[in-house]
């Protein structure tokens, strides 16, 4: 649809405008009349859909106008729009036919009262900090005699000559790699997190990593403020150190590092040992060896004096004599008492034979005595119930047995 579509129209009733053509006419003319404005104003009603536009409305005390950031616009933006924020935008007018309402189509965006840096650093910072990465728990400790330091940094910045500037005078044993990386502009941050990435895969490994660069303002700093690169720093299996040249201000790569120093220079004094305070400090620790050694001979010379007048070390054949002695006496009284056991023992034995050989049978039968048995059972006859007249018994005597026949029994009579 063209202006000359309704704009002979309209004049009269007879002629009349549809909504969409005075939608439009409205549309070309207000579009065509502030193609660009800036406003001051309160952000409200802010969403983000998926789509990656930001809309909100704008307001002051007495009115609103809705405004949009279209994605490409919102990409650039440095720091996030918020409810109730204080903004300055600048952008273009738009009608928007289906509701016929019009909106600002904000292109620039400033916050009042804070500076836009500063802003997307706070808002960086808190949400970084709720997730833990600013934890002193979660940070290495760096280690005491660093052998291999690499430094991730613009080999052409005066960073690595304040570093190897300020290690002349503290300690040469320990070897540099540099991992190149713009520390200024908008490819700074990526090449800073690869590099990062780059230090954690060299070989041999690297005892620690430095991250920084010389002085700037808060602009020339800003790619160590990227999320990206502390991110990437708060992953990083090395021990950290920010080195970014600026005592006042600071970045966010220096509060995610495991230590911060304040310049290349004091990153060389912060990690390198000063060769002169080791010396002393290795002197020290001698005198302190050699004092407690000389004591500790001095105490064993001690005992060894001690040791030595004993009888045990000044007369060991006499000792040995002694032992020998003893060992002989003890030798003597185990086989006297072992005589005596076998003595006690035989003469125990020949009273047990003695008392047998009184108690047998047969000592019995030696002196007269007879043994009667019954021929069919051998059982002894103790009575003359137990025989009749023609039963057969044997008799034994001490020579010899006698077969017999019982002709008579006869019971004993008592007087």
């Amino acid at each position: 649809m063209s202006e000359d579509d309704y704009e002979p129209r309209g004049h009269q009733d007879s002629a009349p405008l549809s909504v969409s053509q005075l939608t439009w006419f409205i549309k070309s003319l207000l579009e065509r009349s502030i193609p660009k404005v800036w406003v001051e104003g309160e952000v409200s009603d802010l969403s983000r859909p998926s789509s990656g536009h930001i809309y909100f409305t704008l307001k002051d005390d007495q009115t609103q106008v809705r405004a949009v950031i279209w994605r490409t616009a919102a990409a650039r933006m440095t720091f996030k729009l918020k409810d109730g924020m204080s903004i300055l935008c600048c952008g273009g007018i738009e009608v928007y036919p289906p509701r016929g309402s019009y909106q600002l189509i904000v292109n620039q965006v400033h916050p009042q009262g804070i500076g836009e840096l500063q802003l997307a650093f706070q808002q960086l910072h808190q949400k970084l900090a709720a997730q833990g990465l600013f934890s002193a728990e979660r940070k290495k400790p760096l280690p005491r005699f660093p052998r291999r330091i690499g430094f991730v940094t613009s080999p052409s910045g005066a960073a690595i000559h304040d570093f190897l500037e300020a290690a002349k005078s503290l300690w040469s044993d320990f070897e540099l790699t540099i991992i190149p990386a713009r520390v200024q502009g908008e490819q700074a941050a990526s090449e800073i997190a690869r590099g990062i990435r780059l230090a954690q895969k060299i070989s041999p490994r690297l005892d620690l990593l430095i991250v920084g660069r010389g002085g700037g303002s808060m602009e020339d700093l800003w790619c160590f403020n990227n999320e990206a690169v502390v991110r990437t720093i708060a992953n990083c299996k090395l021990p950290t150190v920010s080195a970014v040249g600026h005592e006042i201000d600071v970045t966010l790569a220096d509060l995610v590092a495991d230590a911060r120093a304040l310049t290349p220079s004091h990153a060389a004094q912060l990690l390198l040992p000063n060769r002169e305070e080791l010396a002393g400090l290795l002197r020290q620790v001698r005198r302190r060896a050699d004092g407690a050694l000389w004591g500790r001979l001095k105490s064993l010379k001690q005992r060894l004096g001690h040791f030595s007048q004993r009888s045990v070390l000044a007369r060991p054949h006499a000792i040995h004599k002694q032992r020998r002695q003893t060992v002989d006496e003890w030798e003597m009284r185990v086989k006297a008492a072992v005589y005596s056991l076998l003595r006690s023992r035989r003469e125990r034995v020949a009273g047990l034979a003695r008392a047998t050989e009184a108690l047998s049978p047969l000592a019995v039968l030696q002196r007269g005595y007879s043994l009667t048995q019954s021929t069919d059972t051998q059982r002894p006859i103790t009575s003359i119930q137990q025989v009749a007249v023609g039963d057969e018994v044997k008799t034994i005597l001490a020579d010899g047995q006698l077969l017999c026949r019982i002709e008579k029994t006869q019971e004993r009579t008592t007087e």
